[in-house]
């Protein structure tokens, strides 16, 4: 990818919060900022892929000072163009190694962001980033979906999740790589174009020894923000780890 913003440039930035309108509804929005600013107390929050301030702005709406880490200038862009966006501090780098000043009581990375990561070696490096930005105490959380390989029956390696006459979209999986993408077909008067983004699928208990690398324990996994139980039919979940009081960063 040659842009500097990465997979997330102005022409995927300029539509990003229309694409996604259904994630930026009051409904899915507040039961994730409640939790951040409840783990967040009166410390600080550090959003990783901090984007378009999905969740950044209505958490520091909260009272809950929040810096965010991003690669797209772009995606930035577009955040300090909204209200409040302005004071919200970022630096502008990559998540998995880019450090910022002072300590923060919670981290978090959501809708499947830590996927952005596309080796085993990055997300792992993730993990020890944030554990040297954590107070100790403090928790790191994420929201990422479950790999949805039952879904694939034998010889399949696609799953699609949106088909209309004008729009469709799939996932590719290589189960022998975890790599997988996201790859969309559009069509507008009779044009086509085609996006392909790429990831690394992540599993639950694999999350959980990067966070044993990092010096992070598990202390809470939902299905969802509401605290839902994480069960085996679970398509997704969110997953808090601590860091130990004591042990320094």
């Amino acid at each position: 990818m040659d842009d500097e913003d990465g997979y997330f440039g102005k022409s995927v930035a300029a539509t990003y919060d229309e694409s996604s309108a259904e994630m930026f509804a009051a409904d899915v929005t507040d039961p994730a900022v409640e939790v951040l600013a409840r783990l967040a107390g009166p410390g600080r929050a550090l959003e990783l892929g901090i984007g378009t301030g999905r969740i950044a702005l209505p958490l520091a709406g909260r009272g809950v000072p929040v810096h965010g880490i991003d690669m797209s200038r772009a995606m930035v862009a577009r955040m300090r163009a909204k209200p409040g966006g302005d004071g919200i501090g970022v630096t502008i780098g990559d998540f998995a190694t880019t450090k910022v000043d002072g300590t923060f009581s919670v981290a978090y990375l959501v809708f499947n962001t830590i996927m952005n990561l596309t080796s085993q070696e990055a997300q792992v490096a993730c993990f020890r980033n944030v554990a040297a930005h954590l107070e100790p105490g403090g928790c790191f959380v994420i929201e990422v979906m479950v790999p949805e390989l039952r879904k694939l029956p034998p010889g399949q390696h696609a799953v699609p999740f949106h088909v209309s006459p004008t729009r469709w979209a799939f996932d590719v999986y290589d189960v022998a790589t975890q790599a997988m993408s996201s790859n969309y077909v559009n069509v507008v008067d009779g044009q086509g174009t085609y996006q392909s983004i790429p990831f690394r699928y992540v599993w639950p208990a694999e999350l959980d020894l990067m966070a044993q690398l990092a010096g992070l324990r598990l202390r809470e996994r939902w299905e969802g923000w509401a605290g839902e139980p994480f069960t085996n039919e679970s398509h997704r979940q969110v997953s808090v780890w601590e860091k130990p009081v004591g042990e320094g960063g």
